[in-house]
């Protein structure tokens, strides 16, 4: 097993432009393969999640090429993707196997998809539902886990109010009714990001937005348009909580996606202290800017569930700020990050307490404050596994912690910057080569990476 040894460092000062947003270049991609004509996309995200969702395409008859900086598909229309000569391999990317199936329920074939054995432990239920009740013939393995087995054909439409907020669900019903006789609708009690509904419309799609409500009109075409992928905001906020967190801090970041149903982050961290500035603001087909900011001192806020969309892939840094924080955060309906590529909850509950921090869950049904606490983690009540309560004021010290995934990654990196020895983290062998610019960027805010080494 590898692992790395961080140094912790003083400050954080310069200016890095953010690299591309993976929910967009996913999708990027997705709609680029199906339009009609030729799509260059520049900054498309480079690492391992997109790059399955790339050769997803090329198993299928697309041609999709790579120019310096720009990624050029040769799109096949909507119906004209081909067989594929066996199972198409998603590595450890939900997203490309939840979204993708919506493309594949109508397409003239079967198909099989599969994942390493991480995504081969993660719910595709939630996708198969909604596209059995458009008619399309798909089938889980055991317990709606993967593989997916999809029979494409006609598909019919549909009206459907999601019983949980999932952009990638959404994302698959919207591109199953590109190919339905009528109009399909999803409709969500909370705004989830809208990534796909901008880039379909972007493309061409008879697609309406009506507050919580979006209806796509079957029959189309989408033609080929260039783009370039927004910087990833999501990528942002760990530099962004490194600068809040390092005293003397002060940086900018280029080219950062402030799209209203993903930079929920910037709100969050704003009610918590962290003095930022969003200027430079202008409009791709979503909206940029660049952020500035200082060190600054935090305190701890309550996080909704209703903000859980917008925030869900920040809360593992979230954790870290708010237990450097003055005061309590407590965050609630965060069950998402249970089945995300591990269950990132346990995993930054387990690694931040060897650090010092102080993380407990509680029930946000029970008032009586003898009762809302300590729950087993193995208790199988939900509501016991997704409200969080980090108590702030702690200053972590060095400890050997592990991971498993890009996110946590970087999230314990970012803690052991600040710590008062070194830490060493294991597991960085699963880490992909968004890790690697990860590091590439730190190392150009002034942190000391040279020291941040295997061992």
């Amino acid at each position: 097993m590898k692992s790395k040894t961080i140094v912790p460092i003083k400050r954080l000062n310069g200016e890095i432009t953010m690299p591309g947003d993976k929910s967009i270049s996913h999708r990027a991609v997705m709609v680029g393969a199906i339009a009609k004509g030729k799509t260059t996309i520049n900054g498309l995200l480079d690492c391992d999640d997109t790059n399955y969702t790339i050769r997803a395409f090329e198993d299928m008859g697309v041609e999709i090429r790579k120019k310096e900086s720009a990624t050029i598909i040769t799109g096949n229309s909507l119906r004209g993707l081909k067989k594929p000569k066996g199972p198409i391999y998603l590595g450890n990317s939900g997203t490309s196997m939840r979204i993708l199936s919506g493309i594949l329920a109508g397409q003239g074939f079967e198909t099989k998809l599969v994942g390493d054995k991480s995504l081969s432990n993660r719910p595709m239920g939630r996708v198969a539902k909604p596209l059995s009740l458009m008619g399309v013939d798909i089938k889980t393995g055991p317990n709606s886990l993967p593989p997916l087995v999809i029979k494409g054909g006609k598909v019919k439409p549909m009206s459907y109010r999601m019983p949980i907020p999932s952009a990638q669900v959404k994302s698959a019903i919207l591109f199953a009714g590109l190919y339905a006789d009528g109009v399909t609708t999803v409709e969500e009690e909370f705004k989830s990001r809208d990534h796909t509904e901008r880039m379909l419309k972007y493309f061409g799609s008879n697609l309406k937005v009506e507050n919580l409500k979006v209806s796509m009109a079957g029959g189309g075409e989408l033609r080929a348009r260039d783009l370039e992928i927004p910087g990833d905001v999501s990528s942002a906020s760990f530099f962004i909580v490194g600068a809040a967190i390092l005293k003397g801090s002060e940086i900018a970041l280029k080219n950062v996606g402030i799209n209203p149903t993903r930079a929920g982050i910037l709100k969050v961290l704003s009610r918590m202290g962290v003095e930022l500035e969003v200027f430079n603001k202008r409009e791709l087909f979503e909206p940029v800017a660049d952020i500035r900011v200082r060190y600054s001192g935090t305190k701890g806020v309550d996080i909704e569930e209703q903000e859980m969309p917008s925030i869900i892939d920040e809360i593992p840094i979230i954790f870290v700020l708010a237990a450097l924080s003055r005061g309590t955060t407590r965050i609630r309906g965060a069950q998402e990050l249970r089945v995300k590529e591990t269950d990132r909850i346990k995993s930054m509950k387990e690694n931040l307490e060897k650090m010092g921090a102080r993380i407990k869950f509680f029930n946000p049904k029970v008032n009586d404050p003898e009762k809302i606490y300590n729950f087993n983690y193995a208790d199988n009540r939900p509501e016991h596994k997704h409200a969080i309560e980090i108590c702030g004021g702690v200053k972590f010290h060095n400890a050997v912690v592990d991971v498993s995934d890009l996110r946590a990654g970087a999230t314990l990196v970012l803690a052991a910057l600040t710590a008062s020895g070194q830490t060493v983290i294991f597991g960085v062998e699963h880490l992909d080569r968004g890790y690697e610019q990860f590091e590439k960027r730190l190392k150009a805010l002034g942190a000391d990476i040279e020291r941040i080494r295997e061992i």
